[in-house]
């Protein structure tokens, strides 16, 4: 199946050399043949989950990695008890997804104060806590924020009631895409005075726990009209709750969500979201090549941004064969 790795965006800051590489202390990186590569997974409870990590091993032999995979099975602690295996197995770099912004903080001191260049991938951490181009080398990610208002600004554009009475499906507690899409959203919807969300609650990125609460949602606010999620799998547990409701998401609930995942495509191509955000989990590539860059003495960006489509009923079904 064809899939689209993840593109840098337009706006990266210019390069640098080994100079300022290293200026604020980063641990270097030698340049050579292969590389003892840690890439420390923090679940794999999704679709979104288990397509980053088969990027990471696909990428793994064309990168020369040895490549050491662990999965915290969605607990904070053992993703630092993760990292802390990988540390003492000598790794030469480490890859680190955090699940949230503030657990993770241990996990990224160690691996610098050993002297392992790290790079967050996908998320970040508390930036109170710990500095991007002081105490890791980057993060590679979306603007979260930046999904958030793009999934209100369709929001805003394509609801033609006179009153939108929002349910926020919000992603995994202290984690940094579920405290940006949740901003970035409730930013910009609070600009249109039809808009009202009557009830935020987590449903941890996942689709089953997604449809609880919708199911309970549902009952203490029967007038929904919209849901946002911040992710598809929760999106496709709502839609799930309330089709089994009786109600008709696409017609009666207008779903909008973040991910890009194949099922999200399906449901807008039947009716039943009216937009997904993309979140490109085919980070393997991009992970490589920001190494690369980094051994051979170039100024890694603090932010190497990537850059995200936005999928509707007009461009789903072009882009459905690429989805995971």
């Amino acid at each position: 199946m064809k899939r689209r790795n993840i593109l840098l965006s337009a706006t990266m800051i210019g390069l640098g050399f080994a100079s300022a590489a290293f200026a604020d202390g980063l641990p270097p990186l030698a340049q050579k043949d292969t590389y003892r590569v840690g890439f420390a997974q923090m679940e794999s409870n999704n679709p979104w989950r288990i397509a980053e990590s088969k990027s990471f091993v696909d990428t793994a032999e064309s990168c020369g990695w040895e490549l050491i995979a662990t999965d915290a099975a969605g607990s904070a602690a053992k993703q630092v008890a993760d990292v802390e295996s990988m540390i003492a197995q000598g790794i030469d770099v480490l890859f680190l997804p955090p699940r949230e912004e503030k657990p993770l903080i241990p996990a990224v001191k160690r691996a610098q104060a050993a002297g392992i260049p790290t790079f967050l991938v996908d998320r970040s951490v508390d930036p109170n806590a710990a500095v991007a181009g002081v105490d890791f080398v980057a993060f590679l990610g979306s603007d979260f924020i930046k999904q958030g208002q793009q999934v209100a600004e369709w929001t805003i554009a394509n609801f033609k009631g006179e009153k939108g009475v929002i349910v926020e499906l919000e992603g995994t507690t202290g984690s940094s895409p579920a405290n940006d899409r949740r901003s970035g959203f409730d930013d910009a919807i609070a600009a249109d005075p039809r808009f009202e969300i009557v009830a935020s609650q987590t449903g941890d990125f996942a689709r089953d726990m997604g449809r609880q609460v919708m199911e309970t949602l549902l009952q203490a606010h029967p007038d929904v009209n919209i849901v946002y999620a911040h992710n598809d799998e929760m999106a496709i547990g709502a839609i799930q709750a309330l089709e089994l409701a009786g109600r008709k998401p696409g017609e009666d609930v207008m779903i909008v969500s973040i991910d890009g995942t194949r099922d999200a495509l399906q449901a807008i191509i039947d009716g039943k979201m009216g937009v997904t955000v993309e979140s490109s989990p085919f980070f393997g590539p991009l992970a490589c090549e920001t190494m690369k860059r980094y051994a051979a003495g170039e100024t890694i960006e603090p932010w190497v941004q990537v850059s995200d489509r936005i999928f509707t009923v007009e461009n789903a079904a072009d882009h459905i064969d690429e989805a995971y």
